[in-house]
């Protein structure tokens, strides 16, 4: 019987301490279940392993840079936290590769298979099995205008899985922009920051300047002022296919971060396009996945102390 999944590519943070002993169950588990495919382990993580030689020789696997990778593989596993799994998903999206997180950081929003329930999960996910969810991107450009006369030339291109952040940086003082949403002009703000971010990233830097939660099926994205002057100033969810610009008044010190990875510094003039991306991130969920529990469990959403102890309620039944 074929693999489900031929080609398959192990990443981690580089040099992260006992992620040995995590990618050897993994090996252990490819090894009984997807023996017949190809296992390739990304070169900046294998290099800051303990005891590679021996891992390699327990699987057979290969060493690849993430360039040879990209557009080669057909299943990528994840061991980190979710800002490793965010830098790989985005480098891969274009490629299609499908996306499993193996949680060895603090809260594993996105990484939700845990170590100690590997074997019983991983196995189904390796034949087939398991709920494949498409979560959107967002494109980010900054154009720039090196002198009056001159045409407008890009000078940063990114995507975010998460956010987008335009924020004061080492200079204590607010950021002064002004927002577009398509032709229309929304508002001119002096806050902190502002966020964009998907519906993913609405569970992050978002939700903690008090922005709303998003399920992660809806197609648009958010927009959360941080700590700004006005207090009218307040979130506001825009559908897809609408497309925000910013331009920078003063730009002293701001900058500009998407995930929180890829940065650049603004300047005065200075305009943000972000937009949906044209490729999204395929992220594979084991069978039974539930998005709202994972927000009771890993957020403890809408947690009622006094009801603590009582099991959750069951839905009744649908009669429609």
């Amino acid at each position: 019987m074929s693999p489900a999944y031929r080609r398959i590519g192990l990443f981690g943070r580089p040099k992260s301490p006992g992620l040995t002993g995590a990618l050897q169950q993994v090996l252990r588990c490819l090894q009984a279940h997807s023996a017949e495919s190809e296992i390739h382990i990304e070169q900046a993580f294998a290099q800051g392993l303990e005891g590679l030689s021996g891992v390699t020789a327990l699987s057979g696997m290969s060493v690849a840079s993430m360039s040879q990778m990209i557009g080669s593989l057909d299943l990528a596993i994840v061991l980190g936290g979710d800002g490793t799994l965010i830098g790989v998903a985005r480098q891969l999206a274009s490629s299609g590769t499908i996306v499993i997180g193996i949680n060895q950081g603090r809260l594993g929003f996105m990484t939700d298979i845990e170590i100690a329930r590997l074997h019983d999960e991983l196995p189904g996910l390796l034949a087939g099995e398991g709920l494949v969810e498409n979560r959107g991107m967002l494109e980010v450009r900054v154009r720039r205008k090196g002198h009056p006369s001159q045409e407008a030339q890009q000078v940063f291109h990114a995507l975010a899985l998460n956010d987008v952040v335009i924020s004061r940086g080492a200079v204590s003082r607010m950021v002064e922009i002004d927002v577009f949403v398509g032709e229309s002009y929304l508002q001119s703000l002096r806050a902190d920051g502002l966020i964009v971010a998907t519906p993913t990233g609405s569970t992050a830097y978002a939700l903690s300047a008090s922005g709303s939660i998003l399920h992660p099926g809806l197609e648009g994205l958010i927009l959360v002022p941080v700590a700004a002057q006005a207090l009218s100033a307040r979130p506001i969810v825009l559908p897809k296919p609408l497309a925000v610009s910013v331009v920078v008044n003063d730009g002293a010190g701001t900058e500009l971060h998407c995930d929180m990875q890829a940065l650049t510094s603004l300047e005065d003039g200075d305009q943000i396009l972000i937009q949906h991306s044209a490729h999204t991130v395929k992220l594979l969920h084991p069978k039974g996945y539930d998005y709202y529990a994972m927000l009771r469990h890993k957020l403890h959403w809408s947690a009622n102390p006094v009801l603590s102890d009582r099991p959750d309620p069951v839905a009744p039944p649908n009669n429609g």
